[in-house]
């Protein structure tokens, strides 16, 4: 069974890719973490990636398919995969279906995870982590239960991510927008294509997804 998750920043994929890749023995391949990993092998692909990373350019869509390509047939112990932040384009969705059926596979289910702007920046520019050893937390959602103090460490310090300021949140929602969005009807003509409501808690938003993909 082959998954991609779809959906705003902030909607919760990653989150829900770790519980589908346990439940369903399927392997995550997260593009920014097969890039770094890529360049800190120092392969001849990861070379190329950090030439075009370190000019400032963005990784050309073949090399980014030939990275997923490879790790698939790395990944022979699996029952199959689950894409987060990738494809981001519809160019990036024919390439990845292209590949696919080159193997004899194909995406079985796109699920769309679905979550209003304002509920994206709300949840994106309240979040902070304690700065010794990461914990998690939300100004609203999920506050320490001693105001200033991590409940993991007891630590007093925290930080708050550059890219969950604001403004910084809806520059990241345009680009979505303008070129994540329009590949939702790419797969729903493919009849593969399903909505969650994002808005729900994490428990709900997994259930739904659950019931989708106990379907098949």
């Amino acid at each position: 069974m082959n998954v991609i998750l779809l959906g705003p920043p902030g909607a919760g994929k990653g989150t829900q890719a770790k519980r589908l890749e346990e439940a369903y023995n399927l392997i995550q391949l997260s593009t920014g973490d097969m890039l770094r990993a890529e360049i800190k092998s120092g392969s001849e692909l990861g070379r190329k990636v950090d030439k075009v990373i370190k000019s400032g350019g963005l990784v050309p869509d073949d090399l980014i398919v030939k990275l997923i390509s490879d790790r698939i047939d790395d990944a022979n112990s699996s029952d199959g995969i689950i894409l987060d932040g990738f494809p981001r384009t519809t160019g990036q969705a024919e390439a990845l279906d292209a590949m696919l059926a080159e193997k004899g596979m194909k995406m079985d289910y796109v699920i769309q995870i679905k979550l209003d702007d304002d509920e994206v920046v709300e949840r994106l520019s309240g979040r902070f982590n304690c700065a010794k050893c990461g914990a998690g937390y939300h100004d609203k959602l999920n506050r320490p239960k001693k105001d200033g103090v991590c409940d993991i460490c007891g630590g007093t310090e925290f930080s708050r991510r550059d890219d969950d300021k604001p403004e910084t949140v809806k520059t990241r929602l345009v680009a979505y927008h303008e070129q994540t969005a329009p590949i939702l009807p790419f797969y729903e003509k493919k009849g593969v294509l399903v909505a969650v409501d994002g808005s729900a808690g994490i428990e709900e938003v997994g259930r739904q997804i659950m019931e989708i993909l106990g379907r098949s």
